[in-house]
């Protein structure tokens, strides 16, 4: 199954350059100017086909997607900026404090189109302080300057209180979510461009992971080591790195600890940060200075079904397609897909760890979405072994070409890998491949026959 996925990826010709991190007067990398145009042409392009008359979008990502700014990931998850598209206009964007007046001083193309304005901060702001109020009179006034306020309006998340202010207004709110999830499905060249470099960084984390495993290292000095690499290669967000090992491998807890690495473990790992705002999602598998047959078997499978699903993807076909190849929740120890939901799993990532298009036999079967050349999602597969605690799990992430997909995520998986081998016996290096226990030698089997005899007790299998 495997051969057949390389030779697919080489009728693709490694199409995608990987680029350093810094612009140059010699060659052609990556345009942000053309990032920037790209992004928020394909927003406008959906919003002018839409029922609505503007979009407001309080989500990061959204906002990052049609301004262009960022003001750190502290930021993330604090719904604290806002920006409203109207038809056939420029965005608008309200800013945190100082932030606001950064913009209009170095983002030229946004100019006195930035401005300064607080919500709620998530509760933090009481009812009585009148900031949900303020918000909505500030998206109503730029609305009736361009005749919008009848019309119905987009959101994609927003706080309680500033739904209801809005909807005081006389405002019309309906989703926007989905708009903006529309925009995103397809990457630009630029973003594509983002995602493969930021999938080279993980690389070069999963390299020193490899390098660095050995009986003591716990968990959490894993995370710590892979997002010291990242950071120094310029990520701007290490959103998580899962670390699992031993028997917490299965079921799949998605959470590092503190947990010591023994030999013999299987560990896997997730590796998640951002680079100019694009994601990865990314895990692979290894044991501990050997593994165990039931692992090996176990992780033959997991890579059998990622395999049989990379085959699937190019243009033209469905996502009920590659969700068919994997096993049923059932098969592997779940009563239903909710259950297991996210153990065989693909999902698009660009801004996001989590975009369209999702994959899984939860949702695919009967509402399956064409794959289209630029989208860029991950699959990732996991299996149990018949040892009942250890467990495979590992991930690709495939960008769809015009003829094809290519894969950008290159550290090795075609077979499991083992860290930290580096004991020797008497006759030589100690097999990678063991059981934590050894089975009894012929020798050891002749002697408990012998003591059993001699001393008159039944010898026992």
């Amino acid at each position: 199954m495997r051969e057949g996925v390389v030779a697919r990826n080489e009728r693709c010709e490694m199409a995608l350059k990987t680029y350093g991190p810094m612009a140059v007067d010699w060659e052609n990398r990556i345009d942000f100017d053309r990032l920037r145009r790209e992004r928020l042409a394909r927003a406008k392009a959906l919003l002018v086909k839409s029922e609505m008359g503007a979009l407001l979008c309080f989500d990061m990502n959204n906002v990052r997607y049609l301004t262009a700014t960022h003001i750190g990931t502290w930021a993330q998850d604090k719904i604290s900026r806002f920006t409203l598209l109207p038809q056939n206009d420029e965005p608008i964007l309200w800013d945190f404090g100082s932030a606001a007046r950064h913009h209009q001083q170095n983002c030229p193309w946004l100019g006195e189109r930035s401005r300064p304005g607080i919500p709620l901060l998530r509760g933090a702001m009481s009812p009585e302080m009148g900031r949900a109020e303020n918000v909505a009179r500030k998206i109503k006034v730029e609305l009736e300057k361009r005749g919008l306020h009848k019309e119905p309006l987009g959101i994609d998340v927003v706080e309680p209180p500033i739904l209801f202010a809005l909807q005081r207004e006389g405002i019309k709110i309906v989703d926007g979510q989905q708009l903006m999830s529309d925009a995103r499905v397809i990457k630009t060249k630029d973003e594509i461009s983002l995602l493969n470099h930021s999938a080279m960084m993980v690389d070069a984390a999963y390299d020193e992971l490899y390098r660095a495993m050995k009986p003591g290292m716990s968990e959490n000095q894993a995370v710590g080591l892979a997002s010291k690499v990242l950071y120094d290669l310029g990520s701007e967000y290490v959103e998580a790195v899962n670390a699992i090992s031993g028997e917490r491998c299965n079921p799949h807890p998605h959470v590092f600890s503190d947990r010591v690495l023994r030999p013999g473990d299987p560990v896997y790992y997730d590796i998640l940060h951002s680079y100019m705002g694009y994601r990865t999602c990314y895990y692979r598998c290894f044991t501990i200075g050997y593994a165990s047959h039931a692992m090996i078997d176990a992780y033959k499978r997991c890579r059998e079904y990622l395999d049989a699903a990379i085959s699937l993807v190019q243009p033209g076909r469905t996502t009920a397609e590659i969700a068919s190849v994997w096993p049923k929740a059932e098969e592997f120890g779940f009563p239903d897909e909710e259950a297991a939901f996210a153990l065989q799993f693909g999902h698009g990532i660009g801004l996001a760890i989590w975009e369209k298009p999702v994959i899984s036999r939860m949702v695919s079967l009967e509402h399956s979405h064409e794959i289209k050349p630029g989208m860029v999602f991950a699959l990732e597969t996991f299996w149990p072994s018949t040892d009942g605690w250890s467990a495979a799990r590992i991930e690709e992430e495939i960008v769809v070409t015009e003829t094809g997909h290519e894969v950008i995520t290159r550290f090795p998986a075609d077979q499991l890998m083992v860290a930290g081998a580096h004991y020797f016996t008497v006759n030589g290096p100690l097999s990678t491949t063991r059981e934590n226990e050894a089975p009894p030698s012929k020798r050891v089997k002749e002697m408990v026959a012998a003591s059993a005899k001699a001393e008159g007790v039944a010898a026992t299998d």
